[in-house]
């Protein structure tokens, strides 16, 4: 594997971003972008987030057309409550279809969604935090993570990685594909952040901050869970990246960019 880009946005009714790689692994995954959907306005037009004030039969829309897009039907979706922790939900497939279609049928608060089962599409949404992808496809074993800089501050690619080994996997078997977030160039943060990012790295955080101005650094967050992914066991090599970020004129919305605004969604599950 590398850990540069291997992602490429497929153009069609329902553009998305694929690692190719990640087929050969037993996996199907993909990232939505801003497009293809029937939302309007700042929500124009995949949006898949039904709270953040947008029609939600129209959310429930574009969760059918994104399922689509893997094969899938909207009830195979699970989603979490996302609360910015560290918390691992692990599902079976009975779970498929928690959180599809409403708020408050999700499998509960979690930011991390851990499955060794074929069937649930695990769905994490995001609009400038960090998606990742984590399999061991040798014990068949799969997570989608939200990992905004609060989670990744609390370390939650590690809880994920812990929750994939109780179900067999092992870190250094593992391949993380890390999928578009904001960019440290427009990322610019105060000490609370940046010292949250040095109690999960420890002097790494070094790599991923960078002094702009007193009292200010700009924060690589795709740097930093992919430091988190590899200090807990992933091979470095293993880490794709996706060459994306978000932003107000790119495919992917952006909170930080334009509130209110959509959410794009990581999608993925295991074949077979």
């Amino acid at each position: 594997m590398s850990e540069q880009a291997e992602a490429v946005v497929v153009e069609g009714d329902v553009p998305v971003l694929r690692w190719p790689a990640l087929a050969a692994l037993g996996v199907e995954a993909v990232v939505t972008t801003r497009r293809g959907g029937v939302s309007a306005g700042p929500y124009a037009s995949l949006n898949l987030g039904l709270h953040v004030g947008d029609d939600p039969e129209a959310v429930v829309e574009n969760r059918a057309r994104a399922a689509g897009a893997l094969g899938a039907a909207l009830d195979h979706l699970v989603l979490a409550d996302q609360v910015h922790g560290a918390t691992v939900a692990t599902v079976t497939a009975s779970a498929r279809g928690r959180g599809a279609r409403a708020l408050g049928d999700t499998v509960g608060a979690a930011d991390a969604l851990v499955t060794a089962e074929p069937g649930p599409v695990l769905t994490v949404l995001v609009a400038d935090c960090v998606p990742v992808l984590l399999v061991d496809p040798g014990a068949r074993v799969l997570a989608c993570v939200h990992a905004g800089w609060r989670g990744t501050a609390a370390g939650v690619v590690p809880a994920a990685l812990r929750a994939m080994a109780a179900l067999g996997a092992r870190p250094a078997s593992v391949v993380a594909a890390v999928g578009p977030a904001v960019g440290p160039e427009r990322y610019q943060v105060g000490p609370e952040v940046a010292h949250g990012l040095y109690t999960a790295l420890g002097a790494d955080a070094d790599r991923v901050l960078a002094a702009d101005g007193p009292g200010h650094w700009r924060a690589d967050l795709v740097g930093a869970n992919r430091l988190a992914a590899v200090a807990a066991g992933v091979d470095p090599g293993a880490v794709m990246t996706s060459g994306w970020t978000t932003g107000d004129h790119g495919p992917f919305f952006s909170d930080r960019a334009r509130r209110p605004c959509g959410r794009f969604g990581l999608l993925a599950r295991l074949v077979g």
